[in-house]
């Protein structure tokens, strides 16, 4: 169930997601509070797990990782210790920024980045594809990023 903010969280969750490291005293100008009042709205957003944590985010290029793909991956069985197995071993793989359990022709879809062909095939030939229960893999190289945001979008007329 959807925690209620009202439009000073909003603001201020909107200039959060632009740039997480504005100072507590520039963001309380921002969405016009005083500090202790801003202290207070981010400490109840983070108790409610509104806020869920923080972090900062890279260029992957600009680290050597210059692929980015999307792979779907089916299992053979969807029984519960099989499932548990997978879930477990993407936890263990650096490579993957993401995996989601989809509906559809394929079970999960993985967002992988890598830093060449040759890491992709091995991600790919020794971590993937000998996973028990594993039944296909297919994927899919991104050629470019046409857009890319973490954040909610908090306008009101979606809510």
């Amino acid at each position: 169930m959807p925690v209620e903010i009202d439009d000073v969280d909003r603001q201020l969750l909107v200039h959060l997601q632009a740039d997480a490291r504005l100072t507590h005293s520039e963001l309380a100008r921002r969405v016009n509070l005083s500090p202790p009042g801003l202290q207070k709205r981010i400490r109840k957003l983070e108790e409610s797990g509104i806020i869920s944590r923080y972090v900062t985010l890279l260029d992957p290029e600009a680290v050597g990782y210059d692929m980015l793909c999307f792979v779907q991956v089916t299992l053979q069985r969807h029984e519960p210790q099989a499932v548990r197995a997978f879930h477990e071993a993407v936890q263990h793989m650096p490579e993957v920024l993401a995996c989601h359990h989809i509906t559809g022709e394929y079970d999960y879809l993985l967002k992988v980045v890598l830093r060449n062909r040759k890491h992709l095939e091995q991600f790919l030939l020794e971590k993937l594809t000998p996973l028990p229960g594993m039944d296909r893999i297919r994927t899919s190289l991104v050629l470019s990023e046409i857009k890319e945001t973490t954040a909610v979008p908090l306008d009101k007329e979606w809510q």
